[in-house]
Protein backbone atom coordinates (compact mmCIF):
# COMPACT_ATOMS: atom_id res chain seq x y z
CA UNK A 1 0.00 0.00 0.00
CA UNK A 2 1.36 3.47 -1.17
CA UNK A 3 1.48 5.80 2.23
CA UNK A 4 -0.19 9.65 1.59
CA UNK A 5 2.55 12.58 2.71
CA UNK A 6 0.45 14.84 4.64
CA UNK A 7 3.14 17.13 5.22
CA UNK A 8 2.84 19.38 2.08
CA UNK A 9 5.03 23.08 2.10
CA UNK A 10 2.61 23.88 -1.31
CA UNK A 11 1.21 27.62 -0.48
CA UNK A 12 -2.29 26.64 0.12
CA UNK A 13 -4.81 27.60 -2.64
CA UNK A 14 -8.64 27.02 -2.31
CA UNK A 15 -9.68 24.88 -5.48
CA UNK A 16 -13.45 24.99 -6.50
CA UNK A 17 -14.81 21.29 -7.76
CA UNK A 18 -16.61 23.36 -10.09
CA UNK A 19 -17.95 26.55 -11.51
CA UNK A 20 -20.37 27.17 -14.54
CA UNK A 21 -18.88 30.20 -16.88
CA UNK A 22 -21.29 33.09 -16.85
CA UNK A 23 -20.62 36.60 -18.55
CA UNK A 24 -22.48 39.67 -18.45
CA UNK A 25 -24.91 38.99 -21.73
CA UNK A 26 -25.81 35.25 -19.57
CA UNK A 27 -26.64 37.56 -16.77
CA UNK A 28 -28.63 40.20 -18.74
CA UNK A 29 -30.59 37.36 -20.71
CA UNK A 30 -32.26 36.71 -17.21
CA UNK A 31 -32.64 39.91 -16.42
CA UNK A 32 -34.60 40.85 -19.62
CA UNK A 33 -37.02 37.95 -19.00
CA UNK A 34 -37.92 39.25 -15.40
CA UNK A 35 -38.92 42.53 -17.12
CA UNK A 36 -41.71 40.87 -18.63
CA UNK A 37 -44.48 38.98 -17.58
CA UNK A 38 -44.08 35.85 -19.97
CA UNK A 39 -41.96 34.02 -17.52
CA UNK A 40 -43.02 30.25 -18.62
CA UNK A 41 -43.90 28.66 -21.97
CA UNK A 42 -42.45 31.90 -24.21
CA UNK A 43 -40.34 32.63 -26.31
CA UNK A 44 -37.22 32.00 -24.86
CA UNK A 45 -38.26 28.77 -24.50
CA UNK A 46 -38.53 28.44 -28.19
CA UNK A 47 -35.37 30.13 -29.09
CA UNK A 48 -33.55 27.69 -26.64
CA UNK A 49 -35.47 24.82 -28.20
CA UNK A 50 -34.30 26.26 -32.02
CA UNK A 51 -30.40 26.64 -30.83
CA UNK A 52 -30.67 22.64 -30.57
CA UNK A 53 -32.45 21.61 -33.73
CA UNK A 54 -29.49 24.13 -35.39
CA UNK A 55 -26.55 21.79 -33.69
CA UNK A 56 -27.88 18.63 -33.97
CA UNK A 57 -30.43 19.00 -37.42
CA UNK A 58 -33.05 17.23 -35.53
CA UNK A 59 -36.35 17.82 -36.57
CA UNK A 60 -37.76 18.46 -33.09
CA UNK A 61 -36.16 19.89 -29.81
CA UNK A 62 -38.37 20.21 -26.49
CA UNK A 63 -36.79 21.84 -23.69
CA UNK A 64 -37.60 20.12 -20.33
CA UNK A 65 -37.33 21.13 -16.72
CA UNK A 66 -34.28 18.38 -16.02
CA UNK A 67 -32.07 16.26 -18.11
CA UNK A 68 -33.68 13.25 -15.61
CA UNK A 69 -37.36 14.33 -16.72
CA UNK A 70 -36.04 14.09 -20.35
CA UNK A 71 -35.21 10.72 -19.83
CA UNK A 72 -38.26 9.94 -18.12
CA UNK A 73 -40.29 11.09 -20.90
CA UNK A 74 -38.21 9.19 -23.83
CA UNK A 75 -38.90 6.04 -21.53
CA UNK A 76 -42.92 6.65 -21.85
CA UNK A 77 -42.51 7.94 -25.13
CA UNK A 78 -40.92 4.77 -26.13
CA UNK A 79 -43.70 2.83 -24.48
CA UNK A 80 -41.57 0.92 -21.95
CA UNK A 81 -44.18 -0.24 -19.33
CA UNK A 82 -43.87 -3.08 -16.24
CA UNK A 83 -41.28 -5.86 -16.92
CA UNK A 84 -39.63 -4.40 -20.07
CA UNK A 85 -36.40 -4.68 -20.70
CA UNK A 86 -33.82 -2.10 -21.43
CA UNK A 87 -29.76 -2.81 -21.61
CA UNK A 88 -28.20 0.06 -20.08
CA UNK A 89 -25.14 0.80 -18.11
CA UNK A 90 -24.20 0.05 -14.37
CA UNK A 91 -21.56 2.86 -14.52
CA UNK A 92 -23.36 6.47 -14.99
CA UNK A 93 -25.24 8.65 -12.74
CA UNK A 94 -28.28 6.77 -10.94
CA UNK A 95 -30.81 8.66 -13.38
CA UNK A 96 -30.24 6.77 -16.49
CA UNK A 97 -31.52 3.86 -14.39
CA UNK A 98 -34.33 5.26 -12.17
CA UNK A 99 -35.97 6.52 -15.04
CA UNK A 100 -36.91 3.07 -16.00
CA UNK A 101 -37.75 2.16 -12.37
CA UNK A 102 -40.41 4.83 -12.44
CA UNK A 103 -41.88 2.62 -15.16
CA UNK A 104 -41.51 -0.69 -12.99
CA UNK A 105 -39.08 -1.81 -16.37
CA UNK A 106 -35.81 -3.67 -15.59
CA UNK A 107 -32.91 -2.37 -16.18
CA UNK A 108 -30.19 -4.93 -17.17
CA UNK A 109 -26.54 -3.82 -17.04
CA UNK A 110 -23.93 -4.69 -19.16
CA UNK A 111 -20.49 -4.00 -17.95
CA UNK A 112 -18.30 -1.32 -19.28
CA UNK A 113 -14.95 -0.59 -21.61
CA UNK A 114 -12.16 0.03 -18.75
CA UNK A 115 -10.91 2.36 -21.37
CA UNK A 116 -13.92 4.66 -21.99
CA UNK A 117 -16.50 3.73 -18.99
CA UNK A 118 -19.02 3.25 -21.44
CA UNK A 119 -21.26 0.04 -22.57
CA UNK A 120 -18.61 -3.13 -23.17
CA UNK A 121 -20.04 -3.42 -27.10
CA UNK A 122 -18.90 -6.98 -27.23
CA UNK A 123 -21.33 -7.48 -24.06
CA UNK A 124 -23.89 -5.86 -25.53
CA UNK A 125 -23.81 -7.98 -28.36
CA UNK A 126 -23.84 -10.81 -26.14
CA UNK A 127 -26.53 -9.74 -24.05
CA UNK A 128 -29.01 -8.86 -26.90
CA UNK A 129 -28.53 -11.83 -28.41
CA UNK A 130 -29.03 -14.06 -25.35
CA UNK A 131 -32.40 -11.93 -24.42
CA UNK A 132 -33.66 -12.38 -27.69
CA UNK A 133 -32.88 -16.08 -28.21
CA UNK A 134 -34.50 -16.31 -24.64
CA UNK A 135 -33.43 -20.19 -22.92
CA UNK A 136 -31.22 -20.19 -20.15
CA UNK A 137 -29.22 -18.36 -21.04
CA UNK A 138 -31.29 -14.79 -20.26
CA UNK A 139 -30.37 -15.26 -16.49
CA UNK A 140 -27.32 -14.22 -17.01
CA UNK A 141 -28.54 -11.02 -17.72
CA UNK A 142 -31.72 -10.66 -15.51
CA UNK A 143 -31.78 -9.72 -12.13
CA UNK A 144 -31.53 -11.81 -9.04
CA UNK A 145 -34.75 -10.84 -7.88
CA UNK A 146 -37.51 -8.32 -9.02
CA UNK A 147 -37.64 -8.93 -12.17
CA UNK A 148 -40.44 -12.34 -11.94
CA UNK A 149 -42.69 -10.85 -14.35
CA UNK A 150 -40.18 -9.67 -17.12
CA UNK A 151 -41.56 -9.31 -20.33
CA UNK A 152 -39.47 -8.87 -23.77
CA UNK A 153 -36.42 -6.33 -24.89
CA UNK A 154 -37.52 -3.14 -25.66
CA UNK A 155 -34.49 -0.73 -25.46
CA UNK A 156 -31.43 0.19 -25.75
CA UNK A 157 -30.22 3.48 -23.11
CA UNK A 158 -26.30 4.12 -23.50
CA UNK A 159 -25.05 7.19 -21.46
CA UNK A 160 -22.38 9.19 -22.76
CA UNK A 161 -20.18 9.10 -19.74
CA UNK A 162 -17.96 12.20 -18.55
CA UNK A 163 -18.73 13.24 -22.52
CA UNK A 164 -17.54 10.89 -24.25
CA UNK A 165 -20.22 9.11 -26.91
CA UNK A 166 -20.58 5.29 -26.78
CA UNK A 167 -19.58 3.19 -29.92
CA UNK A 168 -23.01 3.85 -31.69
CA UNK A 169 -21.73 1.84 -34.68
CA UNK A 170 -22.63 -1.29 -32.96
CA UNK A 171 -25.63 0.24 -30.91
CA UNK A 172 -27.14 1.28 -33.91
CA UNK A 173 -26.48 -2.38 -35.57
CA UNK A 174 -28.20 -3.84 -33.49
CA UNK A 175 -30.69 -2.03 -32.16
CA UNK A 176 -31.71 -2.06 -36.27
CA UNK A 177 -31.11 -5.62 -36.42
CA UNK A 178 -33.73 -6.50 -33.48
CA UNK A 179 -35.91 -3.37 -33.47
CA UNK A 180 -35.04 -1.52 -30.64
CA UNK A 181 -35.62 1.53 -29.69
CA UNK A 182 -32.54 3.87 -29.03
CA UNK A 183 -32.59 6.36 -26.20
CA UNK A 184 -29.29 8.26 -25.84
CA UNK A 185 -27.97 9.60 -22.61
CA UNK A 186 -26.08 12.36 -23.76
CA UNK A 187 -26.68 14.47 -20.88
CA UNK A 188 -22.88 14.95 -19.80
CA UNK A 189 -21.78 15.19 -23.76
CA UNK A 190 -23.55 18.28 -25.14
CA UNK A 191 -20.93 19.63 -28.16
CA UNK A 192 -18.98 15.43 -28.19
CA UNK A 193 -19.17 14.11 -32.18
CA UNK A 194 -18.52 10.55 -32.63
CA UNK A 195 -17.15 10.09 -35.83
CA UNK A 196 -18.22 13.77 -36.95
CA UNK A 197 -21.60 13.46 -35.88
CA UNK A 198 -22.89 15.41 -32.62
CA UNK A 199 -23.77 12.99 -29.55
CA UNK A 200 -27.31 13.05 -28.78
CA UNK A 201 -28.46 12.10 -32.43
CA UNK A 202 -27.81 8.25 -32.73
CA UNK A 203 -31.49 7.24 -31.77
CA UNK A 204 -34.57 7.67 -32.18
CA UNK A 205 -34.22 10.05 -28.62
CA UNK A 206 -31.47 11.86 -27.56
CA UNK A 207 -31.45 14.22 -24.22
CA UNK A 208 -29.12 16.59 -22.55
CA UNK A 209 -28.70 18.44 -19.28
CA UNK A 210 -27.63 22.03 -18.08
CA UNK A 211 -26.51 21.33 -14.03
CA UNK A 212 -24.33 24.11 -12.81
CA UNK A 213 -21.39 22.21 -14.13
CA UNK A 214 -22.20 20.94 -17.68
CA UNK A 215 -21.12 22.24 -20.58
CA UNK A 216 -23.65 24.42 -20.69
CA UNK A 217 -26.18 25.76 -17.54
CA UNK A 218 -29.73 26.81 -16.87
CA UNK A 219 -29.26 26.11 -13.40
CA UNK A 220 -31.48 23.41 -13.86
CA UNK A 221 -32.84 21.84 -17.06
CA UNK A 222 -32.53 19.56 -20.50
CA UNK A 223 -33.77 19.44 -23.78
CA UNK A 224 -34.97 16.55 -25.69
CA UNK A 225 -34.04 15.96 -29.30
CA UNK A 226 -36.02 13.61 -32.33
CA UNK A 227 -36.66 13.57 -35.81
CA UNK A 228 -40.19 11.46 -35.61
CA UNK A 229 -43.37 13.73 -35.55
CA UNK A 230 -45.37 11.10 -33.40
CA UNK A 231 -42.56 10.83 -30.47
CA UNK A 232 -42.82 14.88 -30.62
CA UNK A 233 -46.17 15.58 -29.84
CA UNK A 234 -46.48 13.04 -27.32
CA UNK A 235 -43.73 14.18 -25.56
CA UNK A 236 -44.69 17.70 -25.73
CA UNK A 237 -48.20 16.81 -24.80
CA UNK A 238 -46.36 15.08 -21.70
CA UNK A 239 -44.40 18.04 -20.41
CA UNK A 240 -47.17 20.14 -20.29
CA UNK A 241 -50.08 18.19 -17.58
CA UNK A 242 -50.53 15.74 -20.69
CA UNK A 243 -52.15 18.99 -22.53
CA UNK A 244 -52.12 17.64 -26.91
CA UNK A 245 -52.69 19.82 -28.96
CA UNK A 246 -56.66 21.58 -28.89
CA UNK A 247 -56.74 20.70 -25.64
CA UNK A 248 -58.07 23.96 -23.76
CA UNK A 249 -56.58 24.92 -20.32
CA UNK A 250 -58.07 22.48 -17.98
CA UNK A 251 -58.02 19.46 -21.22
CA UNK A 252 -55.94 16.39 -20.48
CA UNK A 253 -55.39 13.99 -22.99
CA UNK A 254 -53.08 12.25 -21.42
CA UNK A 255 -51.63 11.48 -17.91
CA UNK A 256 -49.02 13.74 -18.31
CA UNK A 257 -46.24 15.85 -15.60
CA UNK A 258 -45.29 19.77 -15.00
CA UNK A 259 -41.56 19.02 -16.77
CA UNK A 260 -41.47 22.26 -18.36
CA UNK A 261 -38.59 24.65 -18.12
CA UNK A 262 -38.78 28.52 -17.31
CA UNK A 263 -38.31 31.25 -19.34
CA UNK A 264 -35.49 32.67 -16.99
CA UNK A 265 -33.49 29.44 -17.07
CA UNK A 266 -34.22 29.35 -20.70
CA UNK A 267 -32.89 32.34 -21.65
CA UNK A 268 -29.91 31.72 -19.96
CA UNK A 269 -29.48 28.01 -21.66
CA UNK A 270 -30.37 30.12 -25.21
CA UNK A 271 -27.17 33.06 -24.40
CA UNK A 272 -25.08 30.16 -23.30
CA UNK A 273 -25.55 28.33 -27.00
CA UNK A 274 -24.18 31.04 -27.77
CA UNK A 275 -21.08 30.88 -26.57
CA UNK A 276 -21.31 26.53 -26.82
CA UNK A 277 -17.29 26.22 -28.74
CA UNK A 278 -15.75 28.79 -26.45
CA UNK A 279 -17.63 27.03 -23.78
CA UNK A 280 -16.46 23.58 -24.95
CA UNK A 281 -12.78 25.15 -25.76
CA UNK A 282 -11.95 25.86 -22.61
CA UNK A 283 -13.04 22.78 -21.22
CA UNK A 284 -10.62 21.37 -23.69
CA UNK A 285 -7.54 23.87 -22.41
CA UNK A 286 -7.84 22.57 -19.03
CA UNK A 287 -8.21 19.00 -19.88
CA UNK A 288 -4.95 19.30 -21.83
CA UNK A 289 -3.13 21.18 -19.35
CA UNK A 290 -4.20 18.09 -16.60
CA UNK A 291 -2.94 15.25 -19.05
CA UNK A 292 0.18 17.02 -19.55
CA UNK A 293 0.61 17.99 -15.92
CA UNK A 294 -0.30 13.94 -14.69
CA UNK A 295 1.51 12.12 -17.81
CA UNK A 296 4.54 11.98 -15.74
CA UNK A 297 2.43 10.63 -12.64
CA UNK A 298 3.13 6.86 -12.77
CA UNK A 299 -0.27 5.80 -9.97
CA UNK A 300 -2.32 8.28 -11.93
CA UNK A 301 -4.04 7.42 -15.61
CA UNK A 302 -6.00 10.23 -17.33
CA UNK A 303 -8.90 9.80 -19.28
CA UNK A 304 -9.11 7.88 -22.58
CA UNK A 305 -9.92 9.54 -25.31
CA UNK A 306 -11.62 6.45 -28.25
CA UNK A 307 -10.23 7.83 -31.92
CA UNK A 308 -14.02 8.11 -32.84
CA UNK A 309 -14.30 10.89 -30.38
CA UNK A 310 -14.24 13.41 -32.88
CA UNK A 311 -14.46 16.07 -30.38
CA UNK A 312 -14.75 15.54 -26.80
CA UNK A 313 -16.79 18.15 -24.54
CA UNK A 314 -15.60 17.30 -21.55
CA UNK A 315 -18.19 16.99 -18.72
CA UNK A 316 -15.66 15.82 -16.02
CA UNK A 317 -11.95 15.28 -15.43
CA UNK A 318 -12.04 11.91 -13.86
CA UNK A 319 -8.75 9.94 -13.48
CA UNK A 320 -8.09 6.40 -12.65
CA UNK A 321 -5.65 5.67 -9.86
CA UNK A 322 -3.17 2.58 -8.80
CA UNK A 323 -5.27 0.24 -6.70
CA UNK A 324 -2.80 0.33 -4.49
CA UNK A 325 -3.77 3.35 -3.41
CA UNK A 326 -6.05 4.07 -0.59
CA UNK A 327 -8.40 6.58 -2.75
CA UNK A 328 -10.22 7.63 0.31
CA UNK A 329 -7.23 8.76 2.22
CA UNK A 330 -5.88 10.49 -0.93
CA UNK A 331 -9.52 12.64 -1.00
CA UNK A 332 -9.00 13.50 3.02
CA UNK A 333 -5.67 15.05 1.85
CA UNK A 334 -6.62 16.85 -1.18
CA UNK A 335 -9.25 18.32 0.62
CA UNK A 336 -7.11 19.54 3.74
CA UNK A 337 -5.08 21.35 0.85
CA UNK A 338 -7.83 23.28 -0.81
CA UNK A 339 -8.57 20.35 -3.15
CA UNK A 340 -11.98 19.17 -3.65
CA UNK A 341 -12.29 15.45 -5.35
CA UNK A 342 -15.23 12.91 -5.80
CA UNK A 343 -15.68 9.47 -6.16
CA UNK A 344 -16.57 8.99 -9.58
CA UNK A 345 -19.02 7.19 -10.05
CA UNK A 346 -20.22 4.62 -7.43
CA UNK A 347 -21.61 1.51 -9.09
CA UNK A 348 -25.49 1.73 -9.65
CA UNK A 349 -25.78 -1.94 -8.63
CA UNK A 350 -24.11 -1.55 -5.45
CA UNK A 351 -26.39 1.37 -4.40
CA UNK A 352 -28.71 0.09 -1.61
CA UNK A 353 -32.02 0.33 -2.69
CA UNK A 354 -30.48 -1.30 -5.79
CA UNK A 355 -29.25 -4.18 -3.87
CA UNK A 356 -32.85 -4.65 -1.86
CA UNK A 357 -34.67 -4.06 -4.93
CA UNK A 358 -32.83 -6.70 -7.48
CA UNK A 359 -30.49 -8.41 -5.16
CA UNK A 360 -27.00 -7.20 -6.75
CA UNK A 361 -23.30 -8.13 -5.25
CA UNK A 362 -20.03 -7.19 -5.54
CA UNK A 363 -18.75 -9.03 -8.30
CA UNK A 364 -21.25 -8.88 -10.40
CA UNK A 365 -19.66 -6.01 -13.03
CA UNK A 366 -16.42 -6.18 -12.16
CA UNK A 367 -15.16 -3.78 -14.88
CA UNK A 368 -17.41 -1.28 -13.00
CA UNK A 369 -16.98 -1.88 -9.85
CA UNK A 370 -12.65 -1.41 -10.39
CA UNK A 371 -13.03 1.53 -12.36
CA UNK A 372 -16.07 2.91 -8.96
CA UNK A 373 -13.17 1.88 -6.71
CA UNK A 374 -10.43 3.55 -8.39
CA UNK A 375 -11.97 7.29 -10.41
CA UNK A 376 -11.56 10.28 -8.61
CA UNK A 377 -12.91 13.49 -10.30
CA UNK A 378 -10.34 16.40 -10.27
CA UNK A 379 -11.84 20.25 -9.77
CA UNK A 380 -12.91 21.33 -13.09
CA UNK A 381 -14.44 23.69 -15.18
CA UNK A 382 -13.95 25.92 -18.02
CA UNK A 383 -12.88 28.57 -16.20
CA UNK A 384 -10.21 27.16 -14.09
CA UNK A 385 -6.68 29.29 -14.45
CA UNK A 386 -3.43 27.19 -15.13
CA UNK A 387 -2.10 28.40 -11.84
CA UNK A 388 -5.06 26.49 -10.23
CA UNK A 389 -4.45 23.33 -12.41
CA UNK A 390 -1.06 23.44 -11.64
CA UNK A 391 -1.47 23.32 -7.78
CA UNK A 392 -4.31 20.84 -8.13
CA UNK A 393 -1.43 18.79 -9.90
CA UNK A 394 1.38 19.54 -7.44
CA UNK A 395 -0.41 18.66 -4.67
CA UNK A 396 -1.51 14.90 -5.89
CA UNK A 397 2.45 14.49 -6.94
CA UNK A 398 3.32 15.55 -3.54
CA UNK A 399 0.62 13.09 -1.67
CA UNK A 400 1.27 10.05 -3.65
CA UNK A 401 5.33 10.01 -2.94
CA UNK A 402 6.54 7.04 -1.62
CA UNK A 403 8.02 7.17 1.99
CA UNK A 404 10.58 4.06 2.15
Amino acid sequence: MYRLNSNLTTKHMYIPMSSPDLNEVDRQAVMDVLRTSELSQGDKTVAFEQAFQKLTAAKHAIAVSSGTAGLHLCVRAAGIHTGDLVITTPFSFVASSNVLLYENAIPVFVDIDKDTGNLDPALMEEAIHDLIQGGKKVQRWIPRKGAEHKRDLKALLPVDVFGQPADYEVIQAMAKAHELTIIEDSCEALGSTYKHKPAGTFGELGVFAFYPNKQITTGEGGVIITSRDDLADYIRALRNQGRSPGDTWLQHTHLGYNYRIDEMSAALGAAQMQRLDELVSNRQKVAAWYTERLSQTARVRSPFVSPETTRMSWFVYVVQLDPAIDRDALARNLEAHGVPVRPYFLPIHLQPYMVERFGYREGDYPVTEEIGRCGLALPFSGIMTELQVDYVCSVIREELKDSH
